[in-house]
């Protein structure tokens, strides 16, 4: 009699390891998806700060040939502006 009330644990003792092991594996899918996604979010973050950055980089050397064409004009303009000072005070001298 003790004989298969001994097979009747172990086999349910075989059975609670399985039934735990098969939660574990789920437990453990369910990270590694949970894992994967937050992956694929941070590439997807990291490739628009990758674009911003990029942008920006671009936007700047824009803005700096706009300030060296603005500078260049400035000095044009100051030339013009002195010679036309210089000719005033020619009309006013004489």
């Amino acid at each position: 009699m003790s004989t298969p009330a001994l097979e009747i644990d172990s086999l349910a003792s075989l059975e609670e390891r399985i039934r735990r092991t098969v939660e574990l594996v789920d437990a453990l899918r369910a990270e590694r998806d949970a894992a994967v996604t937050e992956c694929a979010a941070a590439r997807v973050e990291r490739d628009a700060a990758r674009s911003a950055t990029s942008s920006a980089g671009s936007e700047a050397q824009r803005m700096r040939q706009e300030i060296e064409e603005l500078r260049g004009e400035r000095k044009q303009v100051r030339a013009r502006i002195e010679k036309l000072l210089g000719q005033m005070d020619q009309l006013s001298g004489s």
